[in-house]
């Protein structure tokens, strides 16, 4: 796992501001260590997925109209974002991430 968090954290009242990396290999953030719930989580890929077709559930090719190209999207539950993508096949592709939560 290569996830990076920055070392200059946010606080304001009881609440903190958690940002970082994650690697393409990653599909989870653990902020235990941090905070002690997660409010919201956020990420944002660096480069776009490739196009599929998610009504059989493969790569886009010729025949469909319009495939979607959708990024990585996040969940969260207690302390850790899951990276998430919309096709199972799909490989992660890493990016930033941002989180908001009650300090640990």
């Amino acid at each position: 796992m290569a996830i990076a968090i920055d070392e200059r954290t946010t606080v304001f009242g009881n609440k903190m501001v958690v940002t970082g990396t994650y690697a393409a290999t990653d599909t989870s953030i653990d902020l235990s260590g941090l905070l002690s719930s997660i409010d919201m989580g956020v990420v944002t890929p660096t480069t776009a997925l490739a196009p599929q077709n998610l009504e059989e559930g493969s790569a886009a090719d010729a025949s469909d109209a319009a495939p979607f190209t959708l990024g990585e999207f996040a969940t969260v539950s207690g302390t850790t974002i899951t990276v998430n993508t919309p096709g199972a096949a799909q490989a992660t592709m890493g990016g930033t991430f941002l989180a908001i939560g009650n300090r640990g």
